[in-house]
């Protein structure tokens, strides 16, 4: 599988908690904190719920 990169870049505050779900369950915590996920259809899924939350770059 291909791994990306994953930035949060905009605050969470006035996310929804499904929102907040997703960025704990991809492992971002806080602003500006970048993860190394493998790109599954369920990692590609929560990435879609909060991508104007985050910036995405391929490996």
């Amino acid at each position: 599988m291909a791994k990306v990169k994953i930035t949060q870049v905009k605050s969470k505050n006035g996310a929804t908690q499904r929102q907040i779900a997703n960025l704990v369950s991809l492992g971002i915590h806080k602003l500006h904190q970048t993860v190394e996920v493998e790109l599954t259809p369920v990692t590609k899924g929560m990435i879609e719920k909060v991508r104007h939350l985050v910036v995405v770059e391929e490996i």
